[in-house]
């Protein structure tokens, strides 16, 4: 890696941990060098401005984020286990902190973005849905190889296991307290075992 894409690196790196600790708009330019050492020229040589390093560096979080359950994931076969494997992550963030300090990425990016920041809007979305792709693609193809019932709703369930997680994070923040998350986990790997095909019940069917 050069030189100028490793400072651009570390310029995201600070800068993530800064929106997600104390929010986008909070954050000022200031406080992104006094993270990095760097002046002002120096940031600007690398994003043209603080709205497309906002946009970058929530890119950045959310890849540090996915590099960790997609590395789970790959491990899994079947759907149950690879959905199991996403729970783990989130079950994780209990004992082990989210790879971007300051709580879910995706949280904090989305309840800014819904109003104070309308800039950010479209990367969350894109990021959203592309957590709720992935959820619904392995529930499809669950479903497709035999795997998971086939009365299984992909479409619905993704929605509902995304938020519920994302909301199981927020509750646990507000209060201070891991067993909403850990609630949320108990009920979600449950409903994940009760779509395994059981050929006893559709014998004859």
């Amino acid at each position: 890696m050069r030189k100028g894409e490793r400072t651009k690196e570390f310029i995201l790196e600070q800068s993530a941990i800064l929106f997600n600790k104390q929010g986008y708009a909070s954050t000022s330019l200031s406080d992104i060098m006094a993270a990095t050492k760097l002046e002002k020229g120096g940031i600007y040589n690398h994003f043209a401005s603080k709205e497309v390093l906002m946009q970058e560096a929530f890119l950045f979080a959310i890849a540090k984020v996915e590099e960790r359950y997609n590395t789970l994931i790959e491990e899994r076969k079947d759907a149950r286990s690879r959905l199991h494997a996403i729970l783990e992550v989130f079950k994780s963030f209990i004992t082990n902190p989210p790879p971007i300090k300051g709580g879910c990425p995706m949280l904090n990016a989305a309840i800014e973005a819904d109003d104070a920041l309308p800039i950010l809007r479209p990367s969350v979305r894109r990021a959203l849905e592309g957590w709720r792709t992935a959820i619904k693609g392995i529930l499809e193809r669950g479903i497709a190889r035999g795997e998971l019932r086939r009365d299984v709703d992909p479409e619905g369930f993704s929605s509902v296991m995304l938020a519920a997680l994302e909301g199981a994070i927020m509750l646990s923040k507000m209060y201070r307290d891991p067993v909403h998350i850990e609630r949320v986990l108990a009920f979600l790997e449950v409903q994940i075992d009760s779509f395994e095909v059981r050929p006893h019940l559709y014998a004859g069917g």
